[in-house]
C-alpha cells in the first residue's frame, strides 16, 4: 500500500485478511491521508453504533453505544456528516478518547441508501477540520463501502 490515496481503500477489499484486518488497516490508511489524531470506523445497526476498527492514541471509551447517541448518532438521525469544530460546546459529544476537542463523522451508505457504516475522526485541536477535510472524508467514505458488503458472517 504504498499508494497514499483514497483508492487505496478500495485496494483492501481484496487484500488478504478477515474484515477486522482489513477494516484496522483502512483506519491507519484514513488517518495518514488526513494527519488525524484518531480515526475510527463503526457498524451501524437499526439500534446501535459500534466500533469495527481504530487507529491512534487509544482505544474508544465507548466501544458501542445506542443509535441515538453521541454525534455519531446525530450523523445518522440527520443521514448527513457531522463537524464539530469544538466538541465541548455541543451537549450531543459523547467522549471517544480523551482530549478531543474536534470531531468529524461521515456516513457510509448501502446502494439502497441505508446506513451501515460511520467514519469518525478526531482531532485535539479547536477548528482543526477544514473543507479539504470534509471532502477528503466523503472520498473515504465511497472508497470503503466494501467494508459493509463484505461483513463477515
Amino acid at each position: 500500500m504504498s499508494d497514499l490515496t483514497p483508492s487505496a481503500l478500495s485496494d483492501l477489499a481484496r487484500a488478504a485478511g478477515t474484515r477486522v484486518e482489513r477494516a484496522w488497516q483502512a483506519a491507519r490508511l484514513v488517518r495518514l491521508l488526513g494527519g488525524y489524531r484518531w480515526v475510527g470506523l463503526y457498524d451501524v445497526s437499526p439500534t446501535e453504533i459500534s466500533v469495527i476498527a481504530w487507529d491512534g492514541p487509544e482505544a474508544p471509551v465507548h466501544p458501542r453505544f445506542p443509535v441515538t447517541q453521541g454525534l455519531n448518532g446525530a450523523a445518522v438521525a440527520q443521514r448527513a456528516p457531522v463537524i464539530v469544530q469544538d466538541v465541548t460546546s455541543d451537549p450531543r459529544y459523547l467522549e471517544t478518547i480523551a482530549g478531543t476537542r474536534g470531531e468529524m463523522i461521515h456516513l457510509v451508505l448501502a446502494p439502497s441508501g441505508a446506513v451501515v457504516g460511520t467514519l469518525d475522526v478526531e482531532s485535539d485541536r479547536v477548528d482543526a477540520f477544514s473543507a479539504r477535510d470534509e471532502e477528503l472524508l466523503a472520498v473515504c467514505a465511497r472508497e470503503l463501502g466494501w467494508l459493509w458488503d463484505q461483513a463477515d458472517p
